[in-house]
């Protein structure tokens, strides 16, 4: 049984008058320790399905399970402790006046879990940070150590999924491949199952067992590794979309 099941979702905005379509009856599967990703351009809803897991865009139509169990509205402390995201800029979502002590301690105070200066400073060793760091500010640390930071904090509740968007995008080039190996140590050694979004081909190709390419937020062809080492795609756009991306990369 897939660990995340996604059936015909869709997402549906209302703003300003006007009605957004941001994601049209997607469905996807992932296994238990799989790495899944999503790619597409700005735009193309990937980023939304995660946020519509995790009950922060609303859904329209469709339905999201979680080992089998329908996600309930409001999301509770249950799904919080299987499922959790890490965001595309670290420094946004971070307290600036908690300390990392207090934002790594929170999850564990909300679900009543004790432990807490052993938990927290094994989840700093874990993410590569020192100890000394647990009563450091963001704005104290860099880019790279702050997302280590949003990642230990997604951690502390011992989850069997992780919500990845875009989580080196806002970081300096130097240290996106720390980071990405990070991700693929801690998935390794914690049995993790990753659901990801970017739009840099390295990184899904680094990172992802299989990928979804979204356009106009409609699922287009769902891509395996090797078929995208091979460049075996069915569908003109994600053969551009990949084209594109490996022009960018050589350019670079």
């Amino acid at each position: 049984m897939p660990l995340i099941e996604i059936d015909n979702l869709s997402v549906t905005f209302h703003t300003s008058g006007r009605v957004v379509r941001a994601v049209e009856n997607v469905s996807l599967k992932v296994d238990a320790k799989e790495s899944f990703g999503l790619v597409g351009e700005s735009g193309s809803g990937k980023s939304t399905i995660l946020r519509a897991i995790c009950g922060l865009a609303p859904i329209s139509q469709g339905t999201i399970r979680i080992n089998g169990e329908p996600v309930r509205s409001p999301r509770g402390r249950a799904f919080s402790a299987q499922v959790q995201m890490v965001f595309q800029d670290p420094y946004a979502s971070l307290h600036p006046r908690h300390t990392v002590d207090r934002t790594l301690s929170e999850p564990l105070a909300i679900h009543g879990i004790g432990d807490t200066d052993q938990r927290v400073m094994t989840a700093l060793t874990d993410v590569g940070l020192p100890t000394s760091f647990r009563f450091r500010y963001p704005h104290q640390l860099s880019g790279g150590q702050r997302q280590r930071v949003a990642i230990a904090r997604a951690l502390m509740l011992e989850p069997k999924i992780l919500l990845l968007d875009e989580p080196t995008s806002a970081l300096d080039a130097s240290v996106q491949a720390e980071t990405l190996n990070l991700l693929a140590r801690l998935r390794d050694s914690r049995g993790l199952t990753f659901l990801m979004v970017s739009h840099d081909l390295a990184v899904i190709d680094h990172m992802c067992d299989r990928i979804l390419v979204m356009q106009h937020g409609a699922a287009v062809e769902e891509l395996t590794r090797d078929t995208l080492a091979t460049a075996q795609m069915k569908t003109d756009y994600a053969r551009n979309l990949f084209a594109a991306s490996a022009d960018r990369m050589l350019e670079g």
